[in-house]
């Protein structure tokens, strides 16, 4: 059973930074890994990023693919994402997810989910 509690939304305007944080419960965060996706109005969840449970193996959707990075302490049992560069467009409730898999991009193959937190930015 892994709880999971995310942090750091705000709002912001087009080309600030925000850095999520998503806290774990459990002693075996360091074997799940872990993915952020966020969900806007009227749209589906979507992948935004993921890293395996070594932190060995990362990726990203395109559409943030150099201004996101996606990290975690296993010692803080927290993953983090940072976020810079922020575009209107990235609006969205932000979630965080943990699966067994090595490594996922679907929304479906996650067991555990955080209750998300609020990214709005102003153009």
């Amino acid at each position: 059973q892994v709880q999971l509690v995310e942090s750091g939304g705000g709002l912001v305007q087009a080309g600030d930074s925000l850095r999520l944080s998503c806290a774990a419960s459990g002693r075996t965060f360091s074997s799940y890994t872990m993915g952020w996706f966020r969900q806007a109005p009227g749209k589906e969840r979507e992948f935004v990023a993921v890293m395996s449970w070594s932190g060995a193996t990362i990726q990203y959707t395109n559409s943030v693919k150099g201004r996101f990075t996606i990290s975690r302490d296993n010692a803080k049992n927290t993953v983090y994402l940072q976020m810079n560069n922020l575009k209107p467009e990235d609006t969205a409730v932000y979630y965080c997810a943990a699966t067994l898999a090595y490594i996922e991009l679907r929304v479906d193959e996650y067991r555990y989910w955080g209750q998300g937190t609020q990214v709005t930015v102003s153009s």
